[in-house]
């Protein structure tokens, strides 16, 4: 990904990765990538290579072999399972549908990409440098993203915007619109 703007950098659990979009004026989006987790820890598998429960697990399960009583060593390899991958989270900003953003949502968990106007504005949506909710729908799918939020939806969709829902679904199912106030849980893959 590309850098633009002098943001993003590294902070104790993610990465904040800037990337330019296409809305002009040096317009960015951001992707919040979470560092890896560390593998799932077996209790029954520590209990039967004689580990006692208390902060020894703790210690196998950040990846350090532990020493016991009797003098062995015991690694956390056969205990805890492999890393796993953390989520991600990619917010585009105003843009028009390009390459930056899916290359930054890349199996993105969520990705809230703008969609300004249905595909009656397409040719609006393109002279503002705005994108329709088809396009975002397309973007999320070249993306292979799990789910896509609609955001900056324009006004005259407010009452509602089951059309731009419709238009988007039709490209990628998992898509839902943005409101004032709203939540979103991210769960963790695997």
């Amino acid at each position: 990904m590309r850098e633009r703007g002098g943001g993003g950098g590294r902070r104790d659990a993610y990465d904040i990765h800037v990337f330019g979009t296409e809305h002009g004026g040096g317009s960015v989006g951001y992707a919040l990538k979470e560092h890896e987790r560390p593998g799932r820890f077996d209790p029954e598998k520590a209990q039967a290579a004689g580990v006692p429960e208390g902060p020894l697990w703790g210690k196998l399960q950040r990846g350090e072999a532990v020493g016991l009583a009797d003098g062995r060593t015991v690694s956390p390899e056969g205990i805890v399972g492999p890393k796993r991958p953390g989520r991600v989270v990619v917010f585009t900003g105003d843009t028009r549908p390009c390459a930056a953003v899916v290359d930054a949502a890349q199996g993105a968990d969520l990705l809230i990409h703008e969609a300004t106007f249905g595909e009656e504005e397409k040719d609006r949506a393109k002279e503002t440098g705005h994108s329709t909710a088809r396009e975002a729908a397309q973007v999320a799918l070249a993306a292979k993203a799990k789910r896509l939020v609609l955001s900056h939806v324009s006004a005259r969709y407010s009452i509602s915007a089951e059309e731009l829902i419709k238009e988007a679904r039709a490209v990628f199912r998992e898509t839902t619109v943005a409101k004032d106030g709203m939540t979103i849980e991210v769960p963790f893959g695997d």
